[in-house]
């Protein structure tokens, strides 16, 4: 990808490669903690979906508290934390430099959470009704922004993200409730650096990490 590149990408077929490859690694990472498996979810897990390439995984965990532990061992395979919401932990690979240099964002939750059902609920949506990925397709398409900018899309995708869920029966929650305050501050900062709004509104779209369900 070039510098200044769109982030979105046509899909392709290695993603769902490129998962198992990484959830061979994070099994022997995770395994004193994990509970439920390892999941793909994102768009990169639903099979012609365009996407940013950033293979989104979600590993259950008995004990949130107890998972901390974890961080150590996964800071050798590169992967960094980052504050998200307090259902959850959420770590970015490379943990270093911009979004746009990600490769994978894992997030270790316990089975049931508000963020194990939105993730795997989206996903499964997207992957049972192929009007509704292609839907979702053409929102990416035309709100992509560039390598370098503040957030990954200059809309915000959380209306169609809502819908999907209140279809599933699930209530996406506003963030002001939904993340820690340290990542609402980031939403915050990203919102004022996009030029939406004063730093103590949330209008802008979320930086990864933050985002509700899918890329």
């Amino acid at each position: 990808m070039t510098a200044r590149g769109s982030v979105v990408l046509a899909y392709d077929p290695g993603w769902p490669r490129a998962f198992e490859v990484e959830r061979a690694l994070l099994e022997q990472v995770l395994a004193p903690w994990l509970r439920d498996g390892i999941h793909h979810v994102g768009s990169t897990a639903v099979p012609g979906l365009a996407a940013k390439p950033i293979i989104d995984v979600m590993a259950g965990v008995r004990d949130l508290e107890e998972a901390r532990a974890a961080f150590a061992p996964l800071r050798a395979l590169g992967y960094l934390h980052r504050e998200h919401r307090p259902e959850a932990h959420s770590l970015l690979k490379p943990g270093a430099g911009g979004w746009w240099q990600q490769t994978h964002h894992l997030h270790l939750t316990e089975p049931g959470s508000d963020l194990w059902r939105e993730r795997l609920a989206f996903r499964d949506a997207l992957r049972a009704d192929p009007s509704l990925a292609h839907e979702y397709a053409e929102w990416k398409w035309r709100e992509a922004a560039a390598s370098g900018d503040p957030s990954p899309y200059r809309g915000d995708k959380r209306p169609f993200v809502a819908r999907v869920l209140a279809e599933a029966g699930i209530t996406l929650r506003p963030d002001c409730e939904r993340l820690s305050t340290g990542a609402l501050r980031e939403r915050q900062r990203v919102a004022a650096a996009r030029g939406h709004g004063s730093p103590g509104r949330v209008t802008a779209p979320s930086p990864p990490g933050d985002e509700p369900p899918g890329r």
